[in-house]
Formats: structure tokens, C-alpha cells, sequence
């Protein structure tokens, strides 16, 4: 049975007089703080490869590759779909009815939208060019419509609804079959 010396393991050397930090292996174990350079747009869970910076080879042989796994923190007012950025967008109920020009945020600052006459709920505006950066330019912002209903209307406010409802109109649940 041929098997490599157990003393040098086939290198063809021995090491008389192993320091106490590698214990004759040549390398040793230490932390290192690296700079990563984070592309613009990387997704959650992608893995960045830094060549040559892993685990020691051995005798003659260069290091292994760092792979560094990205996670992403969830953003206070954008969400993330693909390329493309989220955001919920509230409106009046008088804006969202008789349409309006508002403010909405981007990662380059607001940009006005126009709301039209008649906005439903969970309608969503898609603005170009507005979203997450990638290779050749960026995704796009898709703000959805969130009708904000008051939930202590002023007197004033109770006396307009009331008047508003008596003016008529189908109710919604008329589609349904009900009244």
C-alpha cells in the first residue's frame, strides 16, 4: 500500500521548529476589514466575489475567492420590485375624485404627478426612469393610490359628506347587486 510520508505530507520537507502561531503550516489566522465596493441597484441576497482575498492555499498554491452575500434593509418609503421601486401614494378623497397635482417622492427628490378626475383606489401610476439604477439605466417608480378616509371628520366635514351623500349618485355596491 503506497501511501505520502506522514510527517511531510509529500512536500518532501519537515518543519523542525514550528512557530506556536501557524504550528509549522505557514499560515496563520487573523480578522481583516476589506473594503467592498457595492454596485448601484444590486439586489438582496446577491453575492459580490472578491478574487483572492478567501481561505489560504496551500504550499505554492494562491488564495480561494471571498464571496460576500448582500442584504439589502428594507427602504421607510420605497418597496423593491425588480428594477422597478414601490411607493404608496395617499390622496384626499377630493383629489382623488376631482384629480389633482401632487408630490411624489423619488430617490432624486419629488417629482409632480398628475392625478386625473375619478382616481380609484389601488390605481398605479407608473413614472419612468425613477426607480432602481441597473446596467443602462434605471427601473421605473410605481406609485399606487391610497384613498386616506379621515377618521374623526370635523363637523364642517361630517355636514359636506352628508350633503354629498343625499346629492345622489350610484353606491359602489350597486354593481353587486345591492344597495
Amino acid at each position: 500500500m503506497s501511501q505520502p510520508c506522514p510527517g511531510c505530507e509529500g512536500t518532501g520537507r519537515v518543519v523542525e521548529t514550528p512557530c506556536s502561531t501557524c504550528k509549522g503550516t505557514g499560515a496563520e489566522r487573523r480578522t481583516r476589514r476589506l473594503r467592498v465596493k457595492v454596485p448601484a441597484g444590486v439586489k438582496d441576497g446577491a453575492t459580490i466575489r472578491l478574487a483572492g482575498k478567501g481561505e489560504p492555499g496551500g504550499p505554492g498554491v494562491p488564495p480561494g475567492d471571498l464571496f460576500v452575500r448582500v442584504d439589502v434593509e428594507a427602504h421607510p418609503v420605497f418597496g423593491r420590485r425588480g428594477d422597478d421601486l414601490t411607493v404608496r401614494l395617499p390622496l384626499t378623497y377630493p383629489e382623488a375624485a376631482l384629480g389633482a397635482e401632487v408630490q411624489v417622492p423619488t430617490l432624486d427628490g419629488p417629482v409632480t404627478l398628475r392625478i386625473p378626475p375619478g382616481t380609484p383606489c389601488g390605481k398605479t401610476f407608473r413614472i419612468r426612469g425613477k426607480g432602481a439604477p441597473r446596467r443602462g439605466g434605471r427601473g421605473d417608480l410605481l406609485a399606487t393610490v391610497h384613498i386616506e378616509v379621515p377618521e374623526r371628520p370635523s363637523r364642517r366635514e361630517r355636514e359636506l359628506l352628508e350633503e354629498l351623500q343625499r346629492a345622489g349618485g350610484r353606491s359602489p355596491r350597486a354593481k353587486l347587486g345591492v344597495a
